[in-house]
């Protein structure tokens, strides 16, 4: 799956958003990805997981831990081509977790599996909650990389599609200094999505 073939298949499933949104690191963009778009097509998202789960096979991953909402699906499509168990973490009093019965060992190499990556922050958070079970972070991946190429990780990072969309300090938003109305998409309560 190239760069021109993952950016058609978000354009055709109307994933990819133009106007001014926040992000849920805080910063505002006039791009936004909704990967819950592209990823709602079963075939669509066995594709990103498969073109994914290659990418990252070599790491030798035993579990992939994904957050919740985004992480989810694509998650589990990595974890199927890997063959490997899939499990999410989630937010409780704004931190996240393991629940549902998940639990990780000390034995655990552990792939965190994102949607998109802006800052880095979510993923760091989640790689964090592996590492408090004693379990080893073998590597991340997303299907977008908005990082510029720095989501600034301690482990290697993958993505199958690199997308530089300019983000902005709130303070310092030309849109917002426009008077162009933000928008607050994605699926954590009181925050933006990732885009």
């Amino acid at each position: 799956m190239t760069e021109a073939d993952l950016l058609s298949l978000f354009r055709h499933s109307g994933a990819l958003l133009e106007g001014h949104f926040r992000l849920s690191s805080g910063l505002h963009s006039p791009g936004y990805l909704q990967c819950a778009l592209v990823l709602m097509r079963p075939r669509d998202a066995e594709a990103l997981g498969a073109a994914l789960g290659e990418r990252v096979r070599a790491l030798g991953a035993t579990h992939v831990l994904s957050p919740a909402l985004g992480g989810i699906v694509i998650g589990q499509e990595v974890a199927r081509v890997l063959d490997l168990p899939a499990l999410f973490a989630e937010r409780v009093d704004g931190a996240l977790t393991l629940r549902r019965g998940f639990a990780l060992e000390p034995s655990d190499r552990v792939l965190v599996v994102e949607d998109v990556v802006t800052t880095g922050g979510s993923t760091r958070e989640t790689m964090q909650v592996a590492r408090a079970a004693g379990a080893t972070v073998v590597g991340a991946c997303a299907i977008v990389d908005r990082s510029g190429g720095n989501p600034g990780l301690d482990v290697p990072f993958h993505a199958l599609l690199p997308m530089a969309l300019p983000t902005y300090q709130p303070e310092a938003c030309p849109l917002c200094a426009k008077g162009v109305e933000v928008v607050k998409p994605g699926s954590r309560p009181g925050a933006a999505g990732k885009g």
